[in-house]
């Protein structure tokens, strides 16, 4: 099956905004103009990207290529099979060239909007999911979800709670039990839809404004207590038709006030390896395992992310298996489509913003 691949990470606001019409922020565009070719990493012979600029996405590709081949190796350059298209033409182009049951579509995550770009350009019903399928992967996507499964991995060495709350009073009840927690909008982008309070010097008043601001337009707000984080990472998974869940690998990387900054490009060996300073390696395993076992997505059928993060304790470390749930592909997927072949080989992964965003591949 050939597949038109689209890189839209303005999809979490979209999701959050729930509009047909929606326009990204300035960032948003611009992040998904300058990296649209990032599916090129893992689409196959035959299948099309699509961009914003053929020209500009051609030649940033050629200088990722040379960067690659520089910090891992030539092996890792073998994409050059993938043509690129415009939203304009291309999806009219192929559509009209192969024959609807052999095409499939593949973005970096499903949300009202998309749908609504895609049925402008000539992309028939057919080839998009439903509304209902549209309101389901949103729903799923709610931090809700996150705080549901929560719970069914907990054990003697994990951590973590997740409240659903829509009165003020409740959010002062946890705060006055936890000391310090943080509040988080149902539906937000990386870094952002965040607020930190603490009983001595951030109280819920401080916050109002915004608390009341987000029941509004999302109906409530998830409260967490406020873990002494040692260090981020996650795993990466995909969801098939019959509900099966697959694990794809393990995702290493740094966040600064929840906003991600970059990956570990490592092989699986050497990540374990990394985590292993600070917990079990088995620790991992079995919430690997465990997620594959009790997690049901009810109808998606994709790539999706789970954060965790290692936190400190009185006795050392222990792990907050489900810190959120990302529904769509991640920045962990794309480092697992550049994982050096090398166990030694370990290279930081980065996306810098000087005019324009640039995916850079620098040594650890």
């Amino acid at each position: 099956m050939k597949k038109l691949h689209i890189f839209n990470p303005e999809h979490d606001i979209a999701l959050a905004s729930n509009l047909a019409n929606f326009t990204a922020p300035h960032a948003g565009r611009q992040l998904r103009a300058d990296l649209g070719f990032l599916p090129v990493l893992w689409a196959n012979e035959g299948d099309v990207v699509l961009v914003d600029n053929v020209e500009y996405a051609e030649k940033e590709w050629r200088n990722v290529q040379r960067r690659i081949s520089r910090s891992l190796g030539p092996g890792h350059c073998n994409s050059n099979f993938v043509r690129f298209g415009t939203y304009t033409n291309a999806p009219r182009e192929v559509l009209s060239s192969i024959p609807q049951e052999e095409v499939g579509i593949s973005v970096w995550g499903w949300d009202k909007a998309l749908k609504a770009q895609l049925k402008r350009r000539g992309v028939t019903d057919s080839l998009l999911p439903t509304d209902a399928q549209l309101e389901n992967i949103r729903q799923l996507s709610h931090r809700r979800t996150a705080a549901w499964l929560l719970p069914q991995l907990q054990s003697s060495y994990t951590v973590g709670e997740a409240f659903e709350c829509r009165e003020a009073s409740e959010v002062e009840s946890l705060l006055a039990k936890y000391g310090q927690v943080v509040m988080k909008a149902p539906w937000s982008s990386s870094g952002r839809g965040l607020r930190f309070l603490s009983v001595e010097q951030t109280p819920f008043s401080m916050q109002a404004g915004w608390f009341n601001n987000v029941i509004a337009r999302q109906g409530s707000v998830m409260v967490e207590p406020l873990y002494h984080k040692v260090k981020d990472f996650g795993m990466e998974f995909h969801a098939d038709s019959m509900g099966q869940i697959r694990f794809e690998g393990l995702s290493l990387f740094h966040t600064v006030n929840g906003a991600y900054v970059g990956n570990i490009l490592a092989t699986e060996s050497a990540k374990r390896n990394l985590i292993s300073r600070y917990i079990p390696v088995e620790w991992v395993d079995d919430v690997q395992q465990e997620i594959c076992r009790v997690l049901n997505l009810k109808g998606y059928e994709g790539p999706f992310g789970i954060d965790m993060m290692i936190v400190a304790s009185n006795d050392g470390c222990l792990l907050h298996p489900c810190i959120e749930i990302n529904l769509r592909r991640t920045m962990g997927h794309v480092a697992l489509s550049l994982m050096p072949d090398d166990d030694e080989l370990v290279r930081v992964m980065r996306i810098e913003l000087n005019d324009h965003y640039k995916l850079k591949i620098n040594k650890l």
